[in-house]
């Protein structure tokens, strides 16, 4: 399969929005929704965390779903969450490693992860309270109760409650895409503490080769070279991971290791 090619253009200038509007009439009234009451969610919560956790909640009324993905179908939902499963186990993911997933949803993919640990082995974190509700449920319903996950409600990304060295990947899928430059680099500061010796932490962006650029304050666009720099400040390695592009999923992905593990990573 072909590698998917970057965003070609920047959607927050007005020649794009224009295009896109001439070629997508029938879109223009829901964007026009979601610009106001986005612009009304910003004016009420100018913390950009605040922000999203209402954004969140918002998507969350209409949908479990709508929340986390531009409200697929339920098909596209487990579809998405078995892609990131299947990845992650190829890549080395084993029954007895720790696991952090940073912005779990409503475990589209949390579900796969719950029963392929060990028990006890899952811990997710969300900004929203809503959607780690609905995460409850997708335990109910999986029957995932006797394993043990541990989900906990997050306002940054320090990481301050987790202990130190323990975790054996850590995942964040479409977490920075949602993420300006200070939220991802509070989170590169911070991760290198609580992966174990060998681990490794697998982020999904929305990538540019143009002008970095944000739609709405809720989708964020950055060059790669971005990324790996402001890991590289913080005592990380990034690496591009090239197999993801081969898969059927617009936003690229990345995997950080701490810069003195180099040679044990996990899955290598």
């Amino acid at each position: 399969m072909r590698a998917k090619e970057p965003a070609a253009g920047n959607r927050s200038h007005l020649l794009h929005q224009v295009r896109y509007a001439l070629h997508h009439p029938e879109r223009v009234p829901a964007h026009a929704r979601r610009a106001v009451r986005d612009a009304w969610l910003r004016l009420r919560h100018p913390d950009h965390i605040a922000y999203y956790r209402a954004v969140m909640a918002s998507d969350a009324a209409r949908s479990a779903e709508a929340a986390v993905g531009h409200n697929p179908s339920r098909e596209q939902w487990a579809r998405i969450g078995r892609m990131q499963f299947d990845y992650l186990v190829g890549h080395g993911l084993k029954p007895h490693h720790r696991m952090l997933e940073i912005g779990c949803g409503n475990l589209r993919a949390g579900r796969l992860f719950i029963d392929h640990l060990d028990t006890g082995h899952y811990y997710g974190i969300d900004i929203s309270p809503h959607i780690l509700l609905a995460a409850q449920d997708t335990l109910v319903a999986e029957k995932l109760q006797p394993k043990l996950p541990y989900l906990a409600l997050a306002g940054d990304l320090t990481f301050a409650f987790l202990p130190d060295a323990h975790f054996d990947v850590v995942h964040a899928h479409s977490v920075f895409s949602h993420s300006p430059l200070h939220v991802i680099e509070e989170c590169f500061a911070n991760v290198g503490r609580i992966l174990a010796p060998g681990g490794f932490f697998d982020f999904t962006f929305d990538r540019t080769e143009g002008e970095e650029h944000q739609v709405l304050h809720e989708d964020f666009y950055y060059r790669t070279r971005t990324l790996t720099d402001l890991a590289a400040r913080h005592g990380l390695d990034a690496r591009f991971m090239d197999d993801w592009e081969r898969l059927p999923h617009r936003q690229s992905k990345m995997r950080v290791t701490v810069t003195v593990d180099r040679a044990r990573t996990v899955g290598s």
